[in-house]
């Protein structure tokens, strides 16, 4: 196994990796919307899956694979009235389409409105 770390996507604010690389997959840890170059964080739902979008783009491409590989997504929502919102984000960077979960959730580090993990195949 390799630990991915890569500086295009937040350091992990716990104790564990961005990511890791197997034989045959990559995990992405969940990416929250936190811009990597200056740690801020967006207002809006849209803005906000965005950024968790272009991080979970961030820790893949540095395992080594692209986001057309992507199998699997773990979403999670602050609110699901945001659901459509973060849907029309969401089909912008997941265009294979892959198998999803999305889930309401109490409440997200630094209180933010999503959060998104991703599995790839190599």
């Amino acid at each position: 196994m390799r630990v991915i770390s890569t500086v295009n996507a937040p350091a992990a604010i716990g104790p564990y990796s961005q990511g890791y690389v197997t034989e045959t997959l990559v995990f992405c840890s969940g990416q929250i919307p936190v811009n990597p170059t200056d740690g801020s964080i967006p207002a809006t739902i849209e803005e906000q899956a965005e950024q968790s979008c272009k991080n979970v783009q961030a820790v893949i491409e540095a395992g080594g694979v692209s986001m057309g590989k992507v199998v699997k997504t773990t979403c999670f929502l602050a609110d699901m009235g945001d659901f459509a919102a973060f849907n029309a984000v969401y089909e912008k960077y997941f265009v294979s389409r892959p198998a999803r979960s999305c889930v309401a959730v109490k409440d997200l580090p630094k209180g933010v409105l999503c959060e998104i993990e991703a599995i790839a195949e190599i």
